[in-house]
């Protein structure tokens, strides 16, 4: 099964920082994931399960119907259902024939709670996204 490389690995803020090993035994735990333009891959307000890094292709970012971003290769989305098992708080949608790496709940949790390095950053990429979302 096809796995993400080290450099997109990286390229997701949250993961910059690891070690050849820890990245390369991250990678090993994506999902390759094809989806065709007009795909819906994360839907405001339904469960999610997955991180998602893209590989390649594009996407927009609504939420409550409208457009906030858009998405393209080396950029992430999915942590905040992941962290609080909660509905997604925004759709994606792929405006083009998109490849992105999904990293799977069971996955992604322990890989965190064994790295506490990673916790932090992880609470910084949601206050991030936190702070963008009170200023629309």
């Amino acid at each position: 099964m096809p796995r993400p490389s080290a450099a997109l690995i990286r390229s997701v803020p949250l993961f910059a920082d690891l070690d050849d090993r820890t990245v390369e035994r991250l990678a090993g735990e994506f999902i390759e994931r094809h989806f065709d333009a007009g795909t819906a891959i994360a839907t405001e307000g339904v469960d999610g399960l997955n991180f998602f890094v893209v590989a390649s292709g594009e996407a927009t970012v609504s939420v409550g119907g409208e457009q906030v971003g858009t998405l393209g290769p080396g950029d992430s989305f999915g942590e905040v259902a992941l962290v609080d098992k909660s509905a997604r708080s925004a759709t994606v949608v792929a405006t083009m024939p998109l490849v992105a790496y999904a990293l799977p709940v069971w996955s992604f949790r322990p890989f965190v709670e064994q790295r506490p390095e990673l916790a932090w950053k992880l609470l910084e990429t949601l206050a991030e996204r936190l702070r963008a979302a009170e200023s629309r």
